[in-house]
């Protein structure tokens, strides 16, 4: 069985349990008719585990039992399960078939199953289960959704307010751009201008990004232009989604910052510690050298000096890169908190020590403007 190498599993299920009625209008809109939603609805996770505890049919993730109520005369109980399949299964329908009539011995009531296949292979579609013995049929019939069937209208999924419609454009871009990050990171980007374009209140573009901010992954450099992207976009539609994306970037632009400083320490440790070794090699190499000769004076002082050196060398350039990856940190979110700095500021931060670093990371997001962060730095 194929394992994707993107992650779909906690996003998706994040998303079908937060807006599981808009789910099933968008996919599955005759089930959605037929249930009054105006009763509440109910996830059955722990009812679910226990019907499926039987640990040959694997570890399910993707799977969701939901109690709800009929909108028919006998407004009675309806279990709905929902499955999202990733990748292509051998016994998948058989498992399926097993699961129905599972939940059925379970509650006694009528269970209606409803599949979505997210996989990438266009001809894997089961859609029923059965066998015939003596004479009699067992068959289960299931409704499936193939998210690859949904590419040719990929417009209409663009222009639809819905957020499962958006959300499957992700997935399928998200196939098509697997190792092509720079295309995966217009994607993202342009899905993301979707959403603010579309007026929907904070809570829902934060739940609705979060899911396509874990879906389509790119590198840590194209996650910060996105990051400036959003920054303008909250600008132009004055809409507070700033402390969050200030947030993402610290974590990324502090991430790039150590990186780039043991790099740098690393660097300058090689260059100190090889100059110190030679110094003090040639300085030990002439003292045994006038005891035991100048060839094996010189072998054993080259020896001691480097390690000698070498160790002094990394210590140093430990320092100065923890030093100079802090710099870069507060220099990246100092240009995403206010767009530039004055060379008066690009001085005192070439300076700032330890203390003062802290200083400016504790009030970046607190100080109104450039000059009061740094005028206790003066």
């Amino acid at each position: 069985m194929e394992q994707p190498a993107d992650d779909y599993d906690t996003p998706w299920k994040s998303a079908v349990m937060r807006h599981f009625r808009e789910f099933m209008a968008f996919f599955f809109p005759q089930v959605h008719d037929a249930i009054d939603w105006r009763q509440p609805h109910r996830f059955l996770d722990q009812e679910l585990a226990q019907v499926v505890r039987d640990a040959s049919l694997g570890r399910r993730r993707l799977d969701k039992l939901v109690q709800l109520t009929r909108r028919d005369g006998d407004a009675g109980i309806l279990y709905i399960h929902v499955e999202i399949q990733r990748s292509r299964e051998k016994d998948f329908a058989e498992r399926i078939f097993t699961y129905h009539y599972r939940i059925y011995d379970r509650f006694h009531s009528p269970v209606s199953t409803l599949v979505i296949l997210a996989d990438p292979h266009p001809g894997w579609r089961p859609d029923c289960y059965r066998y015939d013995m003596h004479g009699g049929e067992t068959c289960i019939i299931f409704p499936v959704v193939k998210l690859l069937d949904f590419w040719p209208s990929l417009d209409r999924l663009l222009s639809s307010h819905n957020a499962f419609a958006l959300l499957t454009a992700a997935h399928l871009m998200t196939l098509r751009t697997r190792g092509l990050d720079q295309q995966r990171f217009e994607f993202k980007a342009m899905l993301t201008a979707l959403m603010y374009e579309r007026n929907w209140d904070t809570q829902r573009v934060l739940d609705v990004f979060n899911v396509l901010d874990w879906m389509m992954k790119v590198p840590g450099h194209l996650q910060h232009q996105l990051a400036m992207r959003i920054d303008e976009l909250n600008r132009s539609k004055e809409m507070p989604f700033e402390n969050l994306m200030i947030r993402m970037a610290k974590e990324k632009a502090r991430e790039e910052g150590l990186q780039e400083g043991r790099a740098a320490g690393r660097e300058e440790g090689r260059a100190a510690g090889r100059e110190e070794g030679r110094e003090t090699g040639l300085e030990l190499g002439r003292e045994q050298g006038l005891e035991l000769g100048r060839e094996a004076g010189l072998k054993l002082g080259r020896e001691e000096g480097r390690e000698e050196g070498r160790e002094e060398g990394r210590e140093e350039g430990r320092e100065e890169g923890r030093k100079e990856g802090r710099r870069a940190v507060v220099r990246k979110l100092l240009l995403l908190r206010f767009g530039s700095l004055t060379p008066h500021a690009e001085q005192l931060l070439a300076t700032a020590g330890p203390a003062e670093l802290t200083a400016l990371e504790d009030k970046i997001l607190q100080a109104a403007d450039l000059n009061e962060l740094i005028q206790p730095m003066e």
